[in-house]
Parts: structure tokens; sequence; C-alpha cells
């Protein structure tokens, strides 16, 4: 899908639980930078989903204004977008307990990321896991949202957002818009440096790359990435290690895969993970040193959610209010 058009409502969230990754700012923070420019867009930090999983509530919030600070440092304009923090306004909480009246426990038990989380976490299966979805169904919801920018792992949950909200028009009346998917076919699913058959994911760090690793780190991951068999640098099915570093090298210089194949013909592997680490070790070094720069100011970190919650209050409100009209509260 191409760019959506201007003047509409985008948004999209990050958890703070872990380190941003490369394939966090590939696949969707890159894409946000000039969605940023002529679209109402709202960007915030989900510190209530990352409730689901045991945590020391110290590093939490740093985790908080960690992610809020790359958020700043990737290039995402307060001016331009709404910037938040998800706990800074409760009608997230509130809506969520709402549609959660309107979602059918059979929606729920179908996704997959509660199957596959459940079977990784089977100490920690609490009902906040499960009801996950209808909180981020909320959180779309709440800001009447036209877009939102989604990577394939995310796109049942997309699903259920539509849902539930066709569901609570046909009972009430227009309440919500019902939001559209967006995404970019190239770099919207950057794969493990280690397993390329799965997506990079913060909680496999040995095969995620950071936006915060040195340069000698990123350079290291990278000629560990695991390749296949054969020594021809082609995209290709039966090549999900080559293809993947092809995806990377292609989403951070914008050159097309084809253009990349040719460039690297006849090199070997050791010099073609080389020059993808080089290039992406070039283009998050900029990052880097801006957050260092930004994480050491807090007073303008915290002027910025403050601010970002306050621009996002009304709009949330009014449609909160609207639900609980509609539904016979007051």
């Amino acid at each position: 899908m191409t760019l959506p058009p201007s003047n509409k409502t985008i948004l999209s969230a990050v958890q703070p639980t872990g380190q941003l990754h490369v394939g966090n700012y590939l696949g969707a923070i890159k894409n946000w930078l000039n969605l940023q420019e002529d679209n109402n867009c709202i960007f915030f930090v989900v510190d209530l989903h990352a409730l689901t999983t045991r945590h020391v509530p110290a590093e939490l919030r740093k985790s908080v204004q960690s992610a809020l600070a790359v958020y700043l440092a990737c290039g995402l304009d307060p001016d331009k977008s709404t910037l938040f923090v998800q706990s800074h306004l409760s009608a997230h909480a509130e809506l969520s307990w709402l549609l959660s009246c309107y979602t059918m426990f059979g929606e729920l038990s179908r996704m997959t990321q509660f199957k596959d989380k459940s079977s990784r976490n089977a100490d920690n299966i609490n009902t906040g896991l499960f009801s996950y979805p209808v909180l981020m169904a909320a959180d779309i919801l709440l800001f009447q949202t036209d877009f939102v920018p989604v990577g394939d792992d995310q796109k049942q949950h997309l699903e259920l957002a539509r849902d539930v909200a066709t569901r609570f028009n046909g009972i009430y009346g227009d309440t919500f818009t019902v939001p559209a998917g967006y995404h970019t076919k190239e770099g919207a699913r950057i794969m493990s440096l280690a397993d390329p058959t799965r997506k990079m994911s913060k909680s496999e760090p040995s095969g995620c790359t950071f936006l915060l690793d040195s340069r000698d780190d990123i350079i290291k991951k990278f000629k560990r990435a695991v390749t296949d068999s054969g020594s021809d640098i082609i995209a290709s099915p039966d090549k999900p290690g080559v293809t993947n570093l092809l995806n990377v090298y292609s989403s951070v210089t914008g050159k097309p895969i084809a253009t990349a194949q040719a460039e690297f013909a006849g090199l070997g592997y050791g010099d073609f993970k080389l020059a993808v680490g080089e290039v992406v070790a070039d283009m998050l070094a900029p990052i880097s040193g801006e957050y260092n720069r930004i994480i050491a100011d807090k007073a303008y970190l915290e002027s910025v959610a403050k601010s970002g919650a306050e621009k996002a209050f009304p709009v949330a409100r009014k449609t909160l209010s609207k639900v609980y009209k509609r539904v016979g509260l007051r």
C-alpha cells in the first residue's frame, strides 16, 4: 500500500520493555517520519501493555523514558506529532473495559500472539495477556484513527479492532472510525540475524541489533549473521538468511533489492555481511548520539510527555464521553 492520503489520523505505539531494535526502526519508525509531515500522527509508549509480564517498577519507569527518548532521537517531532505515555491518559483503560463487553471470548482465544506468549510464559498466563488485544483496540479507536501502520504479526489485532468497532457501531450507531492498516512492502518485516525464519525480536537478543548498540557490536552481530548454503547473494525463498540481509541493506540505503544483488555479485558472504553491518552502523550512529543528549535532559522529556498527553486528552475524552452516552452511562 502507498502512503495514506494526507490529513488523516495515523496511530502507532511501542512497548517500553527492552530496547528498540533495527527491525522496529526500519519496519515502523523510519516510515513514521514521512507520515508526520502531512497527517495527524499519534505515537505513544504503551506502558500499560508492558504490565502483562513481570517487571521491576523502577526499571519500567526508566524504560518508558528511554523509549520516549528513542522516539525523539529517531526524528519524531513533538511539534508535528502527538507523543505521550499511555498510562498518562486514563481513557485508554476506561475504554478497554467498555470494549471488553463487546468483544467475544472466542475472538480473543483465537489470537495467535496469546497462544505464542502463553507457551513461552507458562508460569504467568494472566488475564491481561488474554485481554491485551482489547486494550490495543481501545488505543486505536479512542482517537478515531484512520490508519494504523501494522506489520504482519499485528494484522490479527487490527482486524479485531475493526470487528469491535463495526459491532459497536451496528448496535449504537456511528461511534468509531473503522481503522485501516498501512504497511510498506520492503523493510516491513526484518528477521532475526540468528534465525532468519523468525522476526527480529528483543526477546531473542542473539539475533537482534539494538538502536543503541555500539558500532563494534553492530558489526560483530552482522558478521555472525546466519547465511545459507551456496555462495550466491540473491533473494530467494530457499535463502532466508541472505534475503533478510538484502532486505536490511535495501531498507537502509533505499536501493531496490535487484540493485543490491548486482552490487554484491561475486562477493563472498563475509564481505557481504560486513557491508550490511557498516551501513546499519552508519545509520544508527546519529540516533545514538542524539539519544544520549536527550536522555540526559529529564526536564525536556517530562515536558514532551506532559504536553503530548494534554494535546491527546480532549480527543480521547470526546470519544470516551460519546461511548458512555451511547451505552447509557453518564
